[in-house]
């Protein structure tokens, strides 16, 4: 078992919008790279519907989406994360008067909306593969990954 990185969050929400594309992406990558290492959930000012593309473009990595349920800030059982990541600027305001009376620090990464992208099919994936790919990099920074590998 690695050792546990000094400062790395025990336990993380990643806040959106609808919780159908950005925050269960960021989540799901979460969970897939950090395993049991932290604790991921994912929530959003409102809940929607589960995104076809969302799942597509996490199914070209290997990592299964179907089974998320969107959910809201109120759904959320337990309150106790080190770090609420919010996606959108809706979401950010939401996760501040969430945390007011909680020791939660609050970050906001700025994150396109790919649902908001038109034209071709592919276009569209581009777009969903962007956010992918850009919160990938931002969790494995903020988590200090690093993967085991020949020396």
């Amino acid at each position: 078992m690695k050792p546990a990185v000094k400062n790395r969050p025990q336990a993380v929400l990643f806040g959106c919008t609808r919780n159908t594309v950005r925050s269960p992406i960021a989540e799901a990558l979460g969970r897939h790279f950090f395993g049991r290492q932290v604790y991921f959930a994912s929530a959003g000012i409102r809940r929607g519907k589960s995104n076809g593309f969302a799942i597509a473009v996490m199914e070209e990595i290997g990592i299964d989406i179907t089974k998320h349920r969107p959910h809201a800030f109120e759904d959320l059982e337990d309150a106790c994360f080190d770090v609420i990541v919010t996606l959108s600027p809706e979401a950010h305001h939401k996760a501040l008067e969430f945390t007011r009376t909680l020791a939660t620090e609050v970050i906001y990464w700025p994150t396109m909306d790919p649902t908001a992208v038109e034209g071709s099919r592919e276009r569209v994936l581009d777009a969903y593969r962007n956010v992918r790919d850009g919160l990938l990099e931002r969790i494995k920074k903020m988590l200090d990954y690093q993967p085991m590998g020949n020396l």
